[in-house]
């Protein structure tokens, strides 16, 4: 049974597949404690964002948002584990961006010496994925997980652009890839992607995990993505070769 105050009233198949906030590992992250192993690993002190720079970029992004409610769009992680309180979740779809694996991941999901690629979202194309909304009473405590969550490093720039729902456009935030991020790679062939996707595993599990994982949930929500399931595909065959 659905209210309309259920989160999930418009994909009740996505009831239980999302995890929810206070188990998410996102939301309880010891940064202090990461400090300590990233620096273990023979990373720089200023490996990741300093609190303070972080919650600058927190409080100008969303300085004409307060009192409002927000939404947030989810093409990667997030559509599963977003870590943040919210009161409804719809399909959407944005026109001029598309995702792409072009984040090179030295420490979540690869290492120095063999790095994994997280996906970004780039110029050109369309990106399937998720809206979450944020309620303007939580807007304030939520965005402290949100940005802790995707702008602890320097991968993103946080933008609001127009996008489709079912229910109509809603204009939410999405992380956009920081073009001066010197982590942000060229393009690459499907094939490439695939064999480094394969051969990466970092702190936070294989870098195979997170495409399976990204791709299971479009298979939920009946979401088109041709690219996406032929990587996971290639990925799965140079994964079973490597063992």
């Amino acid at each position: 049974m659905t209210t309309p105050s259920d989160p999930f009233r418009h994909h009740p198949q996505l009831r239980g597949q999302i995890i929810p906030p206070e188990t998410s590992r996102f939301r309880n992250l010891d940064l202090s404690d990461m400090d300590r192993q990233m620096r273990g690993m023979g990373l720089p002190e200023d490996w990741r964002r300093s609190d303070e720079n972080r919650d600058q970029s927190r409080r100008e992004t969303l300085q004409d948002r307060w009192g409002q409610d927000i939404w947030i769009f989810a093409y990667g992680s997030l559509m599963w584990d977003p870590a943040f309180h919210f009161s409804e979740v719809r399909r959407a779809t944005l026109s001029g961006y598309h995702r792409r694996f072009c984040l090179k991941s030295e420490v979540g999901r690869g290492t120095p010496e063999a790095p994994g690629l997280m996906a970004g979202l780039d110029l050109g194309g369309t990106c399937n994925g998720l809206v979450f909304k944020v309620e303007a009473e939580r807007l304030e405590e939520e965005s402290h997980y949100i940005w802790r969550r995707e702008m602890l490093l320097r991968s993103y720039a946080p933008e609001f652009l127009e996008m489709e729902t079912a229910l109509g456009s809603v204009e939410a935030m999405a992380f956009v890839v920081n073009r001066e991020n010197p982590l942000l790679l060229p393009p690459m062939s499907l094939e490439e992607t695939a064999r480094q996707i394969a051969g990466a595993e970092g702190y936070l599990g294989p870098n195979i995990d997170y495409l399976e994982n990204l791709a299971d949930a479009f298979e939920l929500l009946r979401l088109e993505d041709e690219e996406l399931f032929r990587l996971r595909d290639l990925a799965r065959r140079f994964r079973s070769e490597r063992a």
